[in-house]
């Protein structure tokens, strides 16, 4: 069998060279290539597609996040997993919705790095454990794309505000259509939000969806 190719995205020389040393000592594993920021690590593959990019958040010039959504869009087949100083909620969505497949912390030791290697490797989202403590467990779920895992706190009434929300009704709409004033629909939008604590719409669309309140794919 083949090694798991992995290729190296960090601005700090010392950091790219710790991880590599973790990583060739594990049997299956091989480090092919290293970059020190995203312009670098997109020429690399343009000569050579890895099995995975182990991404640094905050590089010069082009971004991580950026990085992340460039290769996931030109090169899906390959994992991405983010190394952050981050213990942000926000960093860590951006990330996922990026295409990274795990967020790691920097602080986190060499034994996680290489758990997380192989849970995305076999297919699976790996987040750092010490997020556990940070965020609810309803947050870590959400982010992971596992939705059913958390119960649905929202009544009736703000599940068909929720639907009409994801499949791009506005606010007038979904009174009109509840027979509702729109102020009752602000509140039931502001409680929607709180509850699943969610802030953007297309987090709300894409719980909506994986609920089955709706099937618009926008």
């Amino acid at each position: 069998m083949s090694a798991y190719r992995i290729i190296l995205a960090d601005d700090h020389t010392m950091m790219r060279e710790g991880i590599r040393s973790m990583i060739d000592a594990v049997p299956g594993l091989a480090v092919t290539g290293e970059a020190g920021d995203g312009l670098q690590l997109m020429k690399i593959l343009k000569k050579s597609v890895p099995d995975m990019v182990i991404l640094d958040i905050s590089m010069p010039g082009l971004r991580g996040i950026e990085v992340a959504r460039e290769i996931h869009s030109l090169y899906p087949e390959i994992h991405i997993l983010m190394l952050s100083m981050h213990k942000s909620e926000d960093f860590l969505s951006r990330s996922l919705e990026a295409g990274a497949r795990g967020y790691l912390l920097k602080e986190d030791s060499g034994d996680e790095l290489l758990q997380a290697i192989d849970h995305i490797r076999r297919g699976k989202t790996y987040l750092s454990r010490k997020l556990a403590s940070e965020f609810p467990s309803a947050i870590i779920s959400i982010c992971q794309g596992d939705f059913k895992a958390v119960p649905d706190p929202l009544t009736p009434r703000e599940r068909q505000v929720l639907q009409m929300i994801a499949e791009g009704h506005t606010d007038r709409q979904i009174g009109d259509r509840l027979c509702i004033s729109v102020r009752t629909v602000h509140r039931h939008h502001a409680n929607i939000r709180s509850k699943l604590n969610l802030k953007r719409t297309a987090d709300l669309v894409r719980y909506a969806i994986s609920r089955g309140y709706t099937t618009n794919q926008r």
